[in-house]
């Protein structure tokens, strides 16, 4: 069931409201994973000069993003999905990811992919819940015991 009083917007990287849920997202991977493994990941996560960001408001507040880049020639990848922890549980993640996968058919890709933590059970769930399926570790997560690679044909 969509979340009542949710706008969305198309935007980019340098977007004031994106640049403050990225760090509400960092924040809350720091205190999963810890300081010393999330700076692993850190450098996987730099998001510049990207337009394709995806915002969430309720009631004109930001509520949560997401937003996706070129891996290869037909897949996107799904990057910094975050919805506030008040927030949760009502459909904007839902939202966001099928708002994401639309733009990413719409810009010509075939399939996304994403990676996500061993300790983020709500995401996984939600992921598969919405046709991701569990694949090998791609690209930069391979061997990365803690990631969770996952792919969905668009």
């Amino acid at each position: 069931m969509p979340a009542q009083n949710i706008t969305l917007k198309r935007t980019d990287s340098t977007d004031p409201d994106f640049r403050s849920l990225i760090t509400l997202l960092d924040k809350e991977l720091n205190e999963r994973y810890g300081e010393l493994m999330q700076s692993t990941y850190d450098r996987y996560n730099h998001i510049i000069d990207l337009d394709t960001v995806f915002i969430a408001y309720r009631d004109g507040i930001p509520a949560g993003c997401g937003c996706f880049k070129k891996y290869d020639d037909s897949s996107a990848e799904i990057k910094r999905m975050f919805v506030k922890d008040t927030e949760r549980g009502q459909g904007i993640a839902y939202q966001i990811l099928s708002g994401l996968e639309l733009w990413a058919k719409e810009s010509g890709f075939t399939n996304t992919l994403l990676e996500t933590g061993d300790r983020q059970h709500e995401a996984i769930a939600l992921y598969q819940k919405l046709g991701y399926v569990i694949t090998p570790n791609y690209g930069q997560y391979s061997g990365m015991a803690t990631s969770i690679c996952m792919k969905k044909e668009l």
